[in-house]
């Protein structure tokens, strides 16, 4: 199915160098289009940083055409197809049109000049649809209609899509938590609970990335339960306890940007002790830093009162870091379900603090005649405390000052 000028191309994207592709390869004889989520999203009319582009060129043609009108390639997978071209030093993926040849039981790539052969490869319908740089769009699996209606189905036998990579299984959830309209397509659905096993086939990393992506979708709830109930959460997570509290959380935070909200919102799911936040942490690779607020949220028993306390606050974002205070206030709020009025404010507020610093170091001290490294150790440690106490006002004199006192009695 072919619409002429059904989408304003501004709406694809705004990196205005990337047209200048279509002509490049056009005069190589080739045809350009966007794909996926580029169009997806445009068609819903919301914004997306998920930008495809193919061509019906072989990858040696497109490196030629680019060649002849003078732009650098760069071969990001050859045997995929994949060459990135730059453009006023801007890197712009293009892929070939593709399709799959069976070999002995092996799913092959082939490059192809057939359009609607490239698009069967392709997981979803609404996946599946191109759009040239006017606007005109090529649907040759009614993903449009699909998307209009809510319908996230995959193209073909939904078993052997999800066979070909099973992290599309987390990508069906995915897609029909952003889209999905109706309840979920049973033959889709019991595909991938049928073959949910094969998620252990898929490197951590990438099931992880899928998690977070699904997580932080507005009807994430919806998602999560959907993957309990058939059984596929289980596979590669512990089933989550606490999916209400999940759903609280995002009905008073819709509106809000979260910081670090992937981790936030893995917290609310399981309220984890600290055993739990480790092996969570471990099974998913989560980056130091995330592993430490995930741990941090775990041991930490700071209550939202405290949260809510200048006073309290300034000593627990010295003590903890305000990505921390943050995180924790949000946590108990979805944890207590309890309100603050002034919550977005306590919020902000957080933010936009500044980590108090401890004015002294050792050779401060050393520099008033006291050299055992013991002594040293322990003035600093009660000065520390003082200037806590005092709510971070003692200034860098004041607390020398109070050295002089501690030298008798340290």
């Amino acid at each position: 199915m072919i619409k002429d000028n059904y989408l304003d191309v501004s709406k694809l994207t705004d990196n205005k160098k990337i047209f200048k592709l279509f002509s490049v390869v056009a005069a190589g004889g080739g045809v350009l289009r966007f794909v996926g989520g580029a169009v997806r999203d445009a068609l819903k009319g919301i914004s997306s940083s998920d930008l495809n582009l193919v061509t019906d060129l072989s990858p040696e043609e497109l490196v030629e055409a680019c060649s002849d009108a003078g732009l650098d390639t760069i071969p990001l997978g050859i045997k995929q197809g994949v060459i990135g071209v730059i453009i006023d030093d801007t890197q712009i993926e293009v892929s070939c049109l593709s399709k799959y040849i069976n070999r002995n039981g092996i799913n092959q790539i082939e490059f192809t000049d057939n359009w609607e052969a490239d698009a069967s490869r392709r997981d979803l319908t609404i996946n599946a649809v191109y759009a040239d740089e006017k606007g005109n769009v090529f649907d040759y699996y009614n993903g449009i209609e699909d998307l209009e209606k809510g319908f996230v189905r995959f193209i073909g036998s939904a078993s052997q899509k999800i066979k070909e990579d099973y992290s599309r299984i987390l990508r069906y959830i995915r897609f029909y938590s952003l889209f999905g309209l109706e309840e979920p397509n049973k033959k889709a659905i019991e595909a991938c609970a049928e073959n949910c096993s094969g998620l252990k086939k898929i490197p951590m990393e990438k099931i992880r990335d899928e998690l977070f992506k699904i997580i932080q979708t507005p009807n994430a709830v919806r998602a999560y339960r959907l993957m309990q109930t058939h059984g596929i959460l289980s596979y590669i997570m512990p089933d989550a306890e606490y999916i209400d509290d999940l759903e609280f959380f995002n009905n008073i935070t819709n509106e809000h940007h979260i910081d670090d909200a992937a981790i936030i919102k893995l917290f609310i799911l399981y309220r984890p002790n600290i055993v739990l936040a480790e092996n969570l942490a471990i099974r998913l690779k989560l980056s130091r830093k995330e592993k430490q607020l995930l741990t941090s949220l775990a041991a930490e028993q700071i209550s939202l009162k405290d949260l809510c306390d200048e006073n309290t606050l300034n000593k627990i974002i010295y003590e903890f870091g305000i990505d921390f205070a943050k995180a924790k206030l949000l946590t108990n709020v979805a944890e207590k379900k309890e309100i603050p009025d002034n919550l977005w404010e306590v919020y902000v507020k957080i933010s936009q603090m500044i980590e108090p610093v401890f004015p002294l170091k050792g050779k401060d001290v050393i520099n008033k005649g006291i050299t055992d490294s013991q002594r040293v150790g322990l003035i600093l440690k009660e000065l520390e405390q003082r200037w806590t106490d005092s709510n971070f006002t003692l200034n860098k004199e004041q607390l020398l000052l109070e050295v002089n006192n501690l030298k008798e009695v340290i």
